[in-house]
């Protein structure tokens, strides 16, 4: 009786070791980015037909984007689970085998009707009753530890399969989205629809390039720029929308204004790190002031999203438009750097749980005039989460 009572407790104790996780499973997680890529797939084939092929294309990359992001997400989330339980299950070994000892050895005391034999105790009718009694009250017990058993190992096979089920998702979508990248820069480059708010005047930005060491000296010299022919393009007033501006990609934070790098330096703007090749875009209506190389900060883009009001954005490998040009909001203007990882190395990250995937970095400095002002003051960047 005292082994029954202890596979009884064994028992509970599998039955009250897996705690409920909120929101979807990680296997319903995964399906669903599984789904999010198969959406984009899609949008891609349809995007050909798009009055305007910029704005599908764009909504295809993003869409990639976000399903290869969820798909990584569902990914960690199953690995993990797969290695909670096999550990649990691990450290449940002895216990294991004891619950399962016990087990067969009811089921051996168990009549043909499936209730327990009633065999005579020692100590008379009575301690048989109450033998009888005990075995009725730990049988259930017993049988829920063993279902458990069977459900934690059900699930690690589905999480199995499912991890390499996914492997085929990641290929479509990482071949979808260069696709739709590769597209995306030739319906850029096809466009002529932009106003175009002045023209460009290379030579002006040239000897400005030239007379200037810092990102603060040519921000404020293009600030003193007087374009010739300015048409009466009028722009969106975005004072209601101060601070809520979405970031130009999907990224994090990995330095805010005023935060000193490794080697002590403190900029004016916000550091955020991105994926490879991650698409940036306008957060607003805007002017392209200026697009292309510049001093040490690689491919920029100055915005003028009203006049005096201007977003640096700097570090890209591509850039797209034409300085003078009226852009909507969510016009692509830049690709990150770098190239989409492998499936292997994904995977490999997604069982270490490393998450090095965000290796590019993207600097957004904001000015109004000629002063810099903290980018956040504009931009959303859910700083409690960060």
């Amino acid at each position: 009786m005292k082994h029954l009572a202890a596979a009884a407790l064994i028992a509970f104790g599998f039955a009250g070791s897996a705690t409920a996780e909120g929101g979807a499973s990680p296997a319903d997680a995964a399906r669903a980015a599984a789904q999010k890529i198969e959406t984009a797939s899609l949008a891609l084939q349809e995007a050909g037909d798009a009055r305007d092929r910029v704005a599908a294309l764009t909504e295809t990359v993003q869409g990639f984007e976000a399903g290869l992001q969820a798909m990584r997400e569902g990914l960690r989330r199953a690995a993990a689970r797969e290695a909670r339980l096999r550990r649990d299950l691990k450290r449940r070994e002895g216990e294991t085998a004891r619950l399962l000892g016990v087990l067969q050895s009811v089921g051996r005391g168990m009549g043909p009707g499936g209730g327990p034999v009633m065999l005579l105790h020692p100590d008379g009718p009575t301690g048989t009753a109450r033998a009888g009694m005990i075995l009725a009250d730990v049988t259930p017990a017993l049988e829920a530890g063993a279902a458990r058993i069977r459900a934690d190992l059900e699930e690690i096979e589905i999480l199995r399969a499912l991890q390499e089920d996914a492997v085929e998702a990641l290929q479509d979508g990482l071949s979808g989205i260069q696709t739709a990248r590769t597209e995306l820069s030739q319906a850029i480059a096809d466009r002529t629809d932009l106003p175009q708010r002045f023209a460009d005047d290379p030579v002006k930005i040239a000897l400005l390039i030239a007379s200037t060491e810092t990102l603060n000296g040519f921000a404020s010299g293009l600030v003193d720029i007087q374009e010739t022919g300015e048409s009466a393009v009028v722009l969106p007033d975005l004072d209601a929308r101060k601070g809520e501006l979405p970031l130009p990609a999907e990224a994090q934070v990995l330095r805010r204004a005023g935060e000193a790098d490794a080697a002590g330096v403190r900029r004016p703007g916000l550091v955020l790190a991105t994926r490879p090749s991650a698409l940036v875009v306008s957060p607003t209506a805007a002017t392209i002031r200026y697009r292309g190389p510049l001093l040490d900060y690689g491919n920029v883009v100055i915005l003028e999203a009203e006049p005096g009001l201007l977003f640096v954005l700097a570090g890209m490998e591509a850039v797209y438009g034409n300085a003078g040009q009226v852009i909507p909001e969510g016009t692509p203007v830049g690709l990150m750097g770098g190239n989409d990882p492998e499936i292997g190395a994904i995977l490999s990250q997604v069982s270490d749980g490393s998450g090095q995937e965000r290796t590019e970095t993207l600097y957004i400095e904001v000015r109004q005039g000629k002063t810099t002002v903290d980018p956040e003051t504009w931009f959303r960047t859910d700083k409690d989460e960060l």
